[in-house]
């Protein structure tokens, strides 16, 4: 297993960590599969992993129960757990307090080595900047609970750097992989971070399994370069390569899952030009084949009914990449009489459309994508 150092702290983590999220699960159910949870636990533990991320949402507090209960058999020092602060939940300080000490009872310790103020976003800037959240966490690290206190982040680069100038931060959580160093605008959030001395720890570097297959002709583009190595194993490397990057977790759900990623990060090297040059080359060809061609040029603003199409049409896109019901969620924050669903198929936004997009049967079926999908909590 590689490390590197976390700040001046003399303490080295893992550059491959363990992300709690995807643990396997009982069929049909959000309950963890235990037996096959601890196995998992257990080979990344013995492999080196030393670090644990969960979260308070995760299978409903499964997934801090059950990681908690898989590494209390390791000596509490010997690895770092990391869990979040939902910011959907919380209304007060009292609040903050009593999710904290439901988490510590869950895990089954006395300290978080790092912890998380968990998907900032527009919706949670509020209550993440609220007077009470700080006071809370502050008083809690105080009494030696929290060792470093950072937070986890889906909102754009902007609100990112706003937050950041905020306080100082010990680390930072982004989704970093090579689809969204350009789609999502990674690149600049990493820079921003960057800039400030903020470790970066990634999440989504497979982007939630997207990346472990492409398609079929990019797939096998890959495979006649490196024909022992997984089409994961080349996302994991990239993520990797920075010298900011503190470490990179995986939601590893199986036994070979983590045997590949360990053998990945165990003789990681960045990608050469060669090889990026063919991660260049995937993205391009994975966008052309996947994404609605929407250049947000705006003309189709004139919709009758007041839809933010190009808005909708980024959802749309989102989705497909990932088939992410979390993805989805923009939908029902849409102003009423305003979502997908009100769209009147008048034509009026396609007859402006320079890319001729068949805008309405895109509106047809977010429709039919946000009455069938419930996204996750959190």
């Amino acid at each position: 297993m590689k490390y590197r150092s976390f700040r001046n702290t003399g303490i080295d983590i893992s550059l491959l960590g363990l992300g709690c999220m995807r643990l396997p699960r009982l069929q049909g159910s959000e309950l963890i599969d235990y037996e096959k949870a601890e196995a998992i636990i257990d080979l990344a533990y013995a492999s080196g992993i030393n670090y644990f991320d969960t979260a308070y949402v995760y299978n409903n507090g499964d997934s801090e129960r059950v990681t908690g209960k898989a590494l209390s058999k390791y000596p509490r020092d010997s690895f770092m757990l990391a869990t979040k602060m939902p910011g959907h939940m919380p209304k007060s300080e009292q609040d903050v307090y009593d999710i904290f000490n439901e988490q510590l009872e869950r895990c089954g310790v006395d300290y978080f080595d790092f912890y998380l103020c968990h998907n900032l976003n527009e919706s949670t800037y509020n209550t993440f900047t609220s007077d009470y959240m700080f006071k809370a966490l502050e008083n809690i690290r105080a009494q030696g609970k929290i060792r470093y206190l950072g937070f986890s982040s889906h909102a754009d680069p902007d609100m990112l750097e706003k937050f950041v100038n905020l306080r100082d931060w010990d680390f930072a959580q982004i989704q970093f992989n090579y689809l969204d160093w350009s789609y999502q605008d990674a690149k600049r959030q990493y820079e921003i971070l960057s800039s400030r001395g903020i470790p970066v720890i990634v999440m989504e570097p497979v982007r939630g399994g997207r990346l472990a297959s492409l398609s079929p002709e990019i797939d096998a583009k890959l495979k006649a370069y490196a024909p022992d190595k997984s089409i994961a194993s080349w996302a994991v490397r990239w993520a990797a390569s920075p010298s900011g990057i503190l470490t990179v977790l995986s939601g590893m759900s199986t036994l070979d899952q983590v045997k590949d990623n360990l053998e990945t990060i165990s003789n990681h090297e960045p990608l050469n030009a060669d090889e990026q040059e063919l991660v260049d080359g995937a993205v391009s060809e994975l966008l052309a084949k996947t994404l609605v061609p929407c250049t947000g040029c705006r003309y189709c603003i004139e919709c009758p009914v007041g839809i933010d199409i190009p808005a909708m049409i980024e959802v749309y896109n989102n989705y497909a990449l990932s088939s992410n019901p979390f993805s989805l969620m923009p939908i029902s924050r849409q102003p009423a009489g305003k979502a997908p669903a009100d769209c009147v198929d008048c034509g009026t936004c396609e007859s402006l459309c320079p890319q001729s997009i068949m805008i309405s049967d895109i509106m047809e079926n977010l429709t039919a994508l946000a009455n069938k999908t419930r996204p996750p909590r959190g």
